[in-house]
């Protein structure tokens, strides 16, 4: 940046005809290809571009810079309404692309400028020009997460399902910004929830990628497909599972997603979350997956919203808890909560993904107090007694003394809670 180029960046008009008057060359540019009209435009100074248009000879109005970007691209990436202005009245070229193909459009809604973008939408620019990566304008603006210019370039008809050459949509950039915001405005104007990307990736894929339960929320409750399986044939669920994203994996069951849907590898959502170590998650699937068998619940059913597969920790069922964590710990032979299991139609995955958690030769007290609580839950959820239900268990696997001295405990035990006597 020589002087005559810093004159202009600062809007020092007086000082730039000091140096014209001078000998100053005004045909100079910086390391990057910026001109006079360059450094005025992209920081709006009018007085300063109306001084190099008028006054200066042979100034070509849409010299294009390094990144083959002329004063007017400048002026709307930087938000310089004004300065706009003065080149659309000095007759400039409005189409022009940059080496990247991006017009002004592209520029200003990447950036957040709605003033300007409103501008130039009033210009007539095209709206579905596409850069050299198949975006157009709609699309810079979901990825630059401005539902503002968003929603200038809806009203004025852009095409909301748009591919780019990764056959990404709009929406997947929503999902990959993390944008609720952006989202809703898109699906408001029709946008597809169920398209995939050149990686076979819905929205809801990337949102559960990103972490961003809002939007997980949100693409669940417009119908967004939650069995979509991306090129490694990973679900949603899969992908929720792999990262242990608590929060997301809940959202999926309580909707209804597939559990037996396998990736490329073979495994269930299951399968990957065991694999992974995360046994909060392991549990959870469990639970969904014995109510929805046990149970043969609706998925239409409003009141499945209100489920939970999350770990128990509410008062009116700590006694119980209690009873259970003491029958695995201390009176359960090795082998006999997998029998218990199996008797209330655990299935084999579910004992499998179960004993994947190894903590040494004790391993088994964990794994039969975690069974008991997925028991516990389906049980709760089914408004059934479980106390009857683990007299009868226990009796099934041959354990009646077991069964009939913990039945003994709680009816001695005056604390203890009144369906606890049923045993």
């Amino acid at each position: 940046m020589n002087a005559l180029l810093l004159s202009a960046w600062f809007g020092h008009l007086r000082t730039l005809q000091i140096l014209v008057n001078s000998g100053a060359k005004i045909h100079c540019e910086n390391k990057d290809g910026l001109s006079l009209l360059h450094c005025a435009a992209q920081k709006g100074h009018v007085l300063v571009l109306a001084f190099i248009m008028e006054d200066l000879e042979d100034v070509a109005l849409d010299h294009a810079d390094k990144l083959g970007r002329t004063a007017f691209h400048r002026a709307a990436e930087h938000g310089q309404l004004d300065a706009l202005d003065f080149l659309v009245g000095s007759g400039c070229d409005h189409s022009v692309k940059d080496k990247e193909g991006n017009t002004a459009l592209h520029l200003a809604a990447s950036r957040g400028h709605v003033a300007v973008l409103q501008r130039l939408v009033d210009l007539g620019l095209d709206l579905e020009e596409r850069n050299v990566e198949g975006l157009t304008a709609l699309h810079t603006a979901a990825e630059g997460i401005h539902p503002d210019c968003l929603q200038v370039l809806l009203r004025a008809g852009s095409c909301v399902n748009a591919l780019t050459q990764k056959k990404l949509s709009c929406l997947h950039y929503a999902a990959l910004g993390s944008s609720e915001d952006v989202a809703r405005a898109l699906i408001h104007a029709g946008a597809c929830t169920n398209v995939a990307d050149h990686q076979g990736a819905s929205p809801i894929h990337l949102a559960v990628r990103h972490n961003c339960p809002a939007l997980v929320r949100l693409l669940i409750d417009t119908q967004s497909n939650l069995d979509a399986t991306d090129n490694r044939q990973q679900t949603p669920l899969h992908l929720a599972a792999e990262h242990a994203w608590q929060d997301i994996t809940e959202m999926l069951l309580v909707a209804g997603a597939n559990l037996h849907l396998r990736d490329k590898q073979g495994k269930t959502a299951l399968a990957v979350a065991a694999r992974s170590n995360h046994v909060s998650l392991v549990d959870m699937i469990i639970k969904a997956d014995q109510l929805y068998r046990w149970q043969k619940v609706d998925p239409s059913d409003p009141s499945r919203k209100t489920l939970t597969f999350k770990q128990d920790h509410r008062q009116e069922t700590q006694q119980l808890r209690s009873v259970l964590w003491q029958l695995a710990s201390r009176h359960l032979r090795p082998d006999e909560w997998k029998k218990l299991a199996y008797s209330w139609e655990f299935t084999e995955a579910h004992v499998h993904a179960i004993e994947q958690q190894w903590t040494g030769t004790k391993s088994y007290r964990e794994h039969g107090h975690r069974m008991l609580l997925i028991w516990l839950h389906g049980l709760g959820a089914a408004g059934e007694n479980p106390s009857k239900a683990l007299f009868e268990g226990l009796v099934a696997i041959g354990r009646r003394d077991l069964a009939e001295s913990i039945r003994k405990k709680a009816n001695a035990d005056p604390s203890a809670p009144r369906r606890c006597t049923a045993m």
